[in-house]
């Protein structure tokens, strides 16, 4: 029985509906279900901590995953936070290099994880596939360009019409969710401001009627006036 037979219809279609999963090519997307396996996650384990050799290449099947670091002063960052149908790890794949930040399991959850060694060895027979990838590394790496160029000259509340919108998307791997499951401690952490800054800014949004703040989450009211407000 190949490792593909663990996964459930709802996560087969989940991994399927990808936009980048969906775009490789037929040999690769049958490598990545018959090499991978599931990884069950506790909360607050890690599925891999910085510095830490390669693992392999992981999508989010349940739950969610809280990518970031820990710094000596005490202090954390928050880089992503990836949900179910988000495929991450590629860097070090590409790379060989070890891992950049943690990943840390926020609630009960789990990931299919494609190992290094076995995905290497199918991907150097078939190094046509490499490309696929490079894609995805590049897609992020887009992203990150954009953010950095959104600190620098957008206003918080417009930076954090984008994130949101981001977050909703799920990094563009699906379509546009009303709801995030986010604690407003964690979006602190991803836009770089203090939790009183952000309750600001989250608060002004409600008030013009974008968004309503829930327990846990942030519903998304008018995408479109959230968008206007983040170019």
């Amino acid at each position: 029985m190949n490792a593909a037979a663990t996964l459930s219809p709802a996560e087969l279609s989940l991994l399927r509906a990808s936009p980048w999963f969906a775009g490789c090519a037929a040999p690769l997307q049958q490598a990545l279900l018959d090499l991978g396996r599931r990884q069950p996650l506790r909360h607050g384990q890690a599925l891999f901590e910085r510095g830490s050799l390669a693992e392999g290449l992981c999508c989010v099947l349940d739950g969610a995953l809280r990518v970031g670091a820990l710094h000596d002063d005490g202090g954390a960052s928050l880089l992503a936070w990836l949900e179910p149908g988000q495929w991450f790890g590629e860097i070090s794949l590409l790379d060989g290099l070890p891992r950049t930040h943690d990943a840390v399991a926020d609630g009960p959850g789990c990931v299919w994880l494609v190992p290094h060694g076995a995905l290497q060895a199918w991907l150097d027979e078939h190094p046509q596939h490499w490309r696929d990838l490079a894609r995805l590394a590049c897609a992020k790496l887009r992203l990150s360009f954009e953010v950095l160029e959104d600190i620098a000259q957008l206003p918080l509340p417009a930076r954090l019409a984008k994130r949101l919108l981001l977050l909703a998307r799920g990094y563009g791997t699906g379509g546009l969710r009303q709801r995030i499951r986010l604690p407003q401690e964690q979006l602190a952490l991803m836009l770089g401001v203090s939790r009183q800054s952000l309750s600001k800014a989250l608060h002004g949004l409600a008030d013009r009627g974008l968004l309503a703040l829930h327990y846990g989450e942030i519903e998304l009211l008018d995408a479109a006036a959230l968008q206007a407000l983040g170019r």
